[in-house]
């Protein structure tokens, strides 16, 4: 390929992207015009972006689309110079032209000379004023666009940004890449942002491998430091002792050599620790930054659907309009493709099934126009859409007919089935309502489809209506697949991870709440009885018998399935990048893919849906073993005290403290913690800086000279969180040190973890 024919190709990317962007803006944009032909600002924006485009076409030399463009563009210029009123066969011949340019566009797509000099005329004619005269209404000979059947979108490259459908973009040149919000815009398939996704990830993880290793050479400073002391404290009882000069030199050059190693050891761990807070914050910019690239506005899904929406209402002689809330809802790009089918199903749906003719509604004391509205927020990690029509409502007595009709139900059954059993009819596979199979419906596949596509993302759908004043779907589906949000857990001493959005509650249960029906555990949970499993049964591993005086329990749902599993412990709340399981495993039982903990090991993350069905297959054979329980003498449980002079931060730490297994004993500034330290035994001290009497610098300070005391490990947790501020924590003889400005439970009893380990002795 030549230079030319180079430049060539690019310029026409470059057109297709600015036509894909500018044909939104008209499409939105003639809707709105639709409702109220005298809106300027809609006008000034459709008219900028047919003239944008008739730039573009001119300069990468597409005539057709030129053509085009200037036939909409002087029929919206006399619109906003008042000489043409756009009724609806204008908007209709704009919409016409608009997915004509799409086609110009779209690389591969020929559009015969014929089809551009008929729309020319098309528009011509209605531009022309003896035309304007014409009766409103009056029908124009333009075929609406056909919708297809929406399909599973294939994978598809991924975009880290795409122009925004709601400003014009100047013409395109050979100097200038299509760009949003003044940023150029750049194309990435999605494996190679799934890989960054990945390597920062890991690049995170690896960070946090660093704090061991601070910690031990805080721990190596403070026992050399130590070291230095008792050789000083040697030199004092020795100086009453006659020395020969060449012990006097040796004993001088062990001290001048131990201190220039102690000033050497904590210049190190100092450049250490600023090194690993600088590392662990570029990290955690980085990961937030690549997760960021996958996540996509809700509007993206939405191209379109709008204009559908219009077109199908009025293909079937009805007036619906669709209004849109939540359009900047951040949804990751993976969850978006795999839901534009299944809203396209609900939206014709909708308009099929739900909204009325014009006559029926203005019978019924509605507007002639049909209204749907769709809204997507953020719920527990999880993206909620609601779509609701304020049509006629379901007719459950037609679906009790359609049930008996269809030999799915006998009569006196269907008779005295609820409206939700009755709902739950419409998402079987070829059941519809439709007598007669149309274009749009009667084939029995919609919703269907619609609960397929949405389990395969790990969601749910759900249906309500109220008969003659509408209906509503009620969706729920990750924000995200690449990122989930899990409670850890340990089994059989591996970690485990449930997915938050299938997690009913967590609970302890003591040995009276168990109870045995029918030779099964069960428990009782929001007035039912609820069975209860051993995961370590489930997920295949060596059966630990559960000491102490409460069983730490999971209860997990999947639609109306609801049991409870027995675990080891819970480890916590963690966001959990997903890592595919090598394809080479095929389907593993129970578990739906791997990740990583901030320490690096790995954790498994449960398929509740697969574990469910596993539970299903050891009752049906009763397989299913009981929970062996032992009476074990309850081992020492580790000492804590909290200083801080804040009863808030006081009682806060020391209730995550005790729920974890730990004994805890709190003071009120450093006084107060010095004389408890000075009467009882403790495995580690938290202490904030700044109190009254006594701050937490003096604190340790005394601490680290007291010969019983100078080993006990110690954490500050403190507001300040400047580089200055950990350095001289830490310096004081500090094994930890964490900022309030960032504590979350996990922090602080991870870091307790890493100290002293976990409760029990």
């Amino acid at each position: 390929m030549n230079p030319d024919q180079m430049r060539d190709a690019s310029l026409l990317e470059l057109f297709s992207l600015e036509a894909e962007a500018q044909t939104l803006v008209l499409s939105s944009g003639l809707l709105a015009l639709e409702r109220d032909p005298t809106q300027a600002e809609y006008l000034e924006s459709c008219m900028r972006a047919a003239h944008s485009l008739k730039g573009a076409a001119r300069i990468v030399g597409v005539d057709a689309g030129v053509s085009v463009a200037h036939v909409m563009e002087d029929c919206l210029v006399s619109a906003q110079e008042r000489r043409l009123l756009l009724r609806a066969e204008h908007i209709d011949a704009l919409l016409l032209g608009t997915d004509l340019l799409t086609r110009i566009a779209t690389p591969g797509n020929s559009v015969e000379q014929a089809d551009i000099d008929a729309y020319v005329a098309l528009l011509g004619h209605l531009l022309d004023p003896a035309a304007t005269q014409a009766p409103r209404g009056a029908p124009v000979k333009t075929q609406p666009p056909v919708t297809p059947e929406p399909v599973a979108a294939e994978p598809a490259p991924v975009e880290l940004a795409e122009p925004e459908p709601v400003a014009p973009v100047e013409p395109a040149s050979k100097h200038k890449r299509v760009t949003e919000g003044g940023e150029r815009v750049l194309r990435v398939t999605a494996e190679r942002l799934n890989s960054l996704l990945d390597l920062s990830s890991k690049s995170l993880v690896e960070t946090q491998r660093l704090k061991p290793w601070l910690a031990t050479m805080q721990r190596l400073k403070r026992q050399q430091g130590n070291g230095l002391r008792a050789l000083e404290e040697l030199n004092v009882h020795l100086k009453d002792h006659a020395l020969s000069l060449q012990a006097q030199e040796a004993l001088g050059d062990a001290r001048r050599l131990l201190a220039e190693t102690q000033q050497m050891l904590a210049e190190k761990t100092a450049e250490l620790d600023e090194f690993a807070w600088q590392a662990s914050q570029r990290a955690q910019v980085l990961y937030d930054t690549a997760l960021a690239c996958r996540m996509r506005p809700f509007a993206d899904v939405l191209s379109g659907q709008a204009r559908m929406v219009r077109d199908l209402g009025r293909s079937l002689g009805k007036q619906v309009r669709l209004e849109i809330e939540g359009e900047k809802t951040q949804v990751d790009r993976d969850v978006l493709e795999k839901l534009e089918a299944p809203l396209t199903h609900l939206l014709r749906n909708a308009v099929d099934h739900g909204i009325e003719t014009p006559e029926q509604r203005l019978l019924a004391g509605k507007p002639a126009e049909g209204l749907i509205r769709l809204r997507a927020s953020h719920q527990a990690g999880l993206l909620v859409l609601e779509l609701a029509d304020d049509g006629a409502g379901v007719d459950l007595e037609r679906v009790r007919r359609s049930i008996v009709e269809r030999g799915l139900s006998q009569q006196q059954t269907a008779a005295s089935m609820s409206e939700e059993e009755l709902l739950s009819f419409l998402f079987l596979p070829g059941f519809s309502l439709r007598e007669q199979v149309t274009e749009v419906s009667g084939r029995g596949v919609g919703l269907d489809a619609v609960q397929h596509m949405v389990r395969q993302l790990r969601g749910a759908v759900a249906l309500e209506q109220t008969a003659g004043q509408g209906s509503r779907f009620h969706l729920e589906v990750p924000l995200t697949l690449s990122v989930v949000r899990s409670l850890v857990v340990e089994v059989g001493q591996e970690a485990y991870a449930f997915p938050l959005a299938h997690i009913e509650r967590m609970c302890d249960l003591v040995p009276e709440d168990i109870v045995q029906i029918e030779g099964r555990q069960h428990f009782w949970h929001e007035g039912r009885h609820v069975g209860l499993v051993a995961a370590s049964q489930l997920l295949n591993r060596p059966a630990s018998q559960a000491s102490g005086q409460t069983l730490k329990v999971v209860v997990i749902r999947e639609r109306e399935a609801i049991y409870g599993v027995a675990v080891e412990r819970f480890v916590g709340e963690r966001t959990l990048v997903v890592l595919p399981l090598d394809e080479r495993l095929g389907k593993v039982q129970d578990i739906s893919a791997g990740a990583l903990l901030d320490d690096g090991s790995v954790v498994l993350i449960v398929d509740v849906e697969d574990l469910l069905r596993s539970v299903d297959k050891l009752l049906d054979t009763g397989r299913l073993e009981r929970i062996a329980r032992q009476d074990q003498a309850q081992a020492a449980r580790k000492r804590i005290l909290v200083v801080d002079d804040s009863l808030t931060v006081r009682e806060l730490q020391r209730k995550l403290l005790l729920n974890r297994g730990y004994d805890v004993a709190v003071a009120v500034d450093g006084m107060d913690g010095w004389n408890a330290l000075r009467s009882e035994a403790f495995d580690l001290l938290i202490t904030d800086i700044d109190m009254p009497r006594m701050d937490g610098i003096e604190l340790v300070s005394l601490l680290r000279r007291d010969n019983r005391l100078q080993s006990l490990p110690v954490m500050v947790v403190s507001y300040k969180d400047r580089e200055e501020d950990r350095r001289r924590g830490l310096d004081a003889g500090a094994d930890y040190y964490l900022a309030k400005a960032s504590f979350h439970d996990d922090a602080l009893l991870d870091a307790v973890v890493e100290l002293i380990g976990g409760a029990r002795a």
